[in-house]
């Protein structure tokens, strides 16, 4: 059983400036509709953030569908899509009795029916040939129940422990541990955060599963291999190889524009992981970074060149001057009006202003000191965790739990 592994989408993302991503996910949807034919998958697992909102856009959700439909003349015979913390689960779920017809299964919660995240799928004999134990990104109300005056630990803990329990009870589950023992491959999904993972910037905080204490340990032995989702950094986890991150296909914030893409190729048998093989996803633009003096980022500008994709690269720009805002932005603007804009953009622009200071005393030295960023250069998280620096430290961690929640819920 040949399966391909790809998570983290985000369908629908609008970029710095509200600029749309449509035609890189157009780029990499028909390429992995060829890659799906050409290397002869059986199944496409897609683990979580299928969209960037729960509200997509017509053209995510028109993306989406055609997708879907596309794949159906490449011999994949099952689709598995799991919800992530991004994804609404009305919005992925509303159709999926209609999609079972064309053999796509949609998880995009946990069910009222928990057996009813195992699936059986055929191999090309029309025989059991792979058991998927399709789990979503699980919510507070999914692992634990809340216990009126614990602590910050305990909390911790109970939600830790609710995602282990919820992974083992999987594992003993009738139809997985049988097929396990007739000889079938058994593969789990997940949306999370695990511990030693390498987060970017562009993750959104996850109040579940995103406290780093989730290990590799956590996965039951019956799994084959767990396809995860949410860090948009493709890696391992806890050095297992059978433990993944396929991460995003395209770059979703310019902290990633040195990641490798890819997709990953599973080959199942004899009953277990035979073989795994990293697929690149080649990009249709370029995210690029500009960091230094004036001339340094004018030289860069002028000089960079956008052969071999097909969109023009979208720049962040950021000037250490002495100059002034007013200063350096008129510079910065004569410079972007001669750029070719088939080759380049500048999205984004910040200038770190370094002001002469005279020290006192005898050591008469001149030092460089930073202004403080903009409002622009940090996350929600990171304003809200500023803010806490007023309040009383013995809260400050729970306060910003719950604020993560308020977030996830948003």
């Amino acid at each position: 059983m040949r399966v391909l592994h790809t998570a983290d989408w985000h369908l629908g993302q609008r970029f710095i400036q509200g600029h749309e991503r449509t035609d890189e996910h157009r780029h990499f949807l028909n390429w992995l509709v060829t890659t799906i034919r050409e290397q002869q998958v059986e199944v496409l697992v897609i683990a979580g953030d299928i969209f960037d909102t729960g509200s997509p856009s017509n053209q995510a959700l028109e993306l989406y569908y055609s997708f879907l439909l596309n794949i159906r003349d490449t011999g994949c015979r099952d689709i598995v899509v799991v919800g992530g913390n991004h994804d609404s689960p009305a919005t992925l779920n509303a159709p999926a009795r209609l999609l079972r017809h064309l053999r796509v299964h949609v998880v995009g919660c946990v069910p009222d029916c928990f057996d009813d995240q195992v699936l059986v799928l055929d191999d090309a004999a029309g025989q059991p040939g792979l058991v998927v134990c399709a789990v979503p990104f699980l919510r507070d109300r999914d692992v634990r129940l809340s216990v009126p005056g614990e602590t910050a630990e305990e909390r911790e803990a109970r939600i830790k422990q609710g995602i282990a329990d919820h992974y083992a009870r999987l594992a003993e589950v009738e139809k997985v541990w049988q097929l396990k023992d007739l000889g079938l491959p058994v593969l789990a999904t997940g949306h999370l955060y695990a511990a030693g993972a390498a987060p970017s910037d562009s993750e959104r905080t996850i109040h579940v599963g995103n406290l780093g204490q989730v290990t590799a340990d956590h996965f039951p032995a019956v799994f084959d291999y767990v396809a995860l989702g949410h860090l948009h950094r493709p890696q391992r986890v806890g050095g297992r190889e059978h433990i993944r991150y396929s991460g995003s296909p395209i770059a979703l914030s310019f902290s990633e524009l040195d990641h490798p893409k890819e997709v990953l190729l599973l080959d199942f048998a004899g009953g277990k992981l035979a073989g795994l093989q990293p697929l690149l996803v080649p990009g249709a633009r370029r995210l690029v970074r500009f960091h230094g003096t004036l001339e340094e980022v004018t030289q860069g500008l002028t000089t960079y060149d956008n052969a071999g994709y097909l969109l023009p690269a979208w720049a962040d720009v950021q000037i250490h001057s002495e100059l002034t805002q007013l200063e350096v932005a008129d510079a910065l603007l004569q410079v972007i009006q001669t750029l070719d804009r088939q080759q380049l953009e500048v999205l984004a622009r910040r200038h770190l202003r370094l002001i002469k200071l005279r020290a006192l005393g005898p050591d008469d030295t001149d030092t460089d000191e930073p202004l403080t960023p903009s409002l622009h250069d940090f996350t929600e998280r990171e304003v809200f965790g500023q803010r806490l620096a007023a309040e009383p430290e013995a809260g400050r961690a729970e306060l910003l739990r719950t604020f993560d929640e308020l977030l996830e819920s948003m």
